[in-house]
């Protein structure tokens, strides 16, 4: 039975294990964390409406669940040579067929980021916003800032949607307070236009939305600090903010800079279509750790790192047998999300060939529950897993 190495337990990880128990691959998966994080629906934890608990699946249940091994303990340095991994511990873990590097991403740091929170970092900002915005509804009124950063070097590694996400889920808690009219919102980005992976047609929706709902823009003009009041654009203007919500752009794991393996402008793990990276047999990039090839508005998206862990662990397989069959994540390249807006949601999808954005009033809102409750429990075995899915 061949061995495979796991580095990472987010999406592509996990996703990666499992998908191997079912070849019946023996197989180790390592992180860094002792359980598994729905980012989704994490968007909800800075109104009340979930906790940090809520939106994770324990690891320890996952690994008997499927019959991985699991070792909880971060990765310090990785040996693609000999598809090996160093740990904090100072544990070597070697003797391994298979290498699979899902070790996700770093974010660009911005001067002054300490000064910010975000739904897309350590799933302690989340409840860290929730006890931040829960004092300034205490108090009674407050400015509120919510944005995403890009990456120059790579456009696939920005995180926008769920900035849109939780801002107007904020919108529609404070609605329900009766305080929205003593808050202010804005929304702040660098870019011209910043959301037009979803399409033009999206953008226009969203101008309508935030028109609608009061809620003010900053965008076009490049961040050049965020203070403790506030943030500074290199226009010269100072948006004043009481609490800054900002997903910065992804950048390349801080680790993969030694690993030899060949990195991207932007410091991610270029594979080919297969994820497998050339120049070293049997290793494999997933998830947010690998460049990801395709047209210009691509994303980083959980469904796209689910959709690689598939087919590498169908590929290590396939491998393993000494069949020449693989399976390539670019016939499934697109942008899927049910954006959701707290009393409602608008489902986005994108690919070569069309760009839409469907308002899903009410019923959004729980489609996106419901899709939570299926991420856990499918993944523990407890229901069945829908094709594709």
């Amino acid at each position: 039975m061949a061995k495979v190495l796991v580095l990472g337990g987010g999406f592509a990880g996990v996703e990666t294990a499992i998908y191997l128990r079912k070849h019946d691959m023996d197989v180790t998966l390592v992180s860094d964390r002792d359980y598994f994080y729905i980012y989704p629906t994490s968007i909800w934890i800075p109104t009340g409406e979930a906790t940090q608990e809520e939106v994770s699946v324990p690891l320890d249940q996952l690994a008997f669940a499927h019959g991985f091994q699991l070792i909880i303990d971060p990765v310090t340095a990785i040996d693609p040579a000999n598809k090996s991994a160093t740990l904090a511990s100072g544990r070597k873990l070697e003797g391994y067929d298979y290498l699979v590097v899902a070790l996700g991403q770093d974010k660009i740091q911005h001067k002054g980021m300490e000064h910010t929170l975000s739904i897309c970092g350590k799933p302690e900002e989340a409840t860290e916003l929730f006890k931040r915005l829960d004092a300034l509804v205490r108090k009674g009124e407050g400015k509120l800032t919510f944005g995403f950063g890009g990456n120059p070097k790579d456009s696939s590694a920005v995180r926008g949607g769920p900035a849109f996400e939780v801002l107007f889920n904020v919108h529609n808690f404070l609605k329900r307070k009766g305080l929205r009219e003593k808050f202010e919102l804005t929304f702040f980005a660098p870019m011209e236009k910043p959301g037009q992976k979803m399409g033009e047609k999206a953008l226009v929706m969203m101008d309508k939305m935030f028109e609608m709902d009061d809620i003010k823009k900053k965008i076009g003009s490049k961040i050049t600090e965020f203070v403790e009041d506030g943030i500074l654009f290199e226009d010269g203007t100072k948006l004043e903010s009481d609490l800054t919500m900002f997903i910065s752009a992804g950048t390349g794991h801080s680790i993969l800079k030694e690993s030899g393996l060949p990195l991207s402008d932007a410091g991610f793990v270029v594979t080919n279509e297969y994820n497998e990276i050339e120049g070293f047999d049997g290793v494999y990039a997933v998830g947010d750790s690998a460049s990801l090839m395709g047209p210009q508005w691509r994303a980083k998206q959980g469904h796209v790192a689910e959709v690689m862990a598939r087919n590498t662990a169908y590929n290590i397989f396939q491998h393993a047998q000494g069949i020449d069959s693989k399976k390539s994540y670019l016939d499934h390249l697109n942008i899927l999300c049910v954006m959701d807006i707290g009393n409602g949601a608008a489902f986005v999808y994108r690919d070569n060939k069309r760009a839409k954005m469907i308002p899903m009033p009410i019923v959004g809102h729980w489609m996106k529950k419901g899709w939570g409750w299926y991420c856990r429990n499918s993944k523990l075995g407890k229901i069945p897993r829908i094709p594709g899915m």
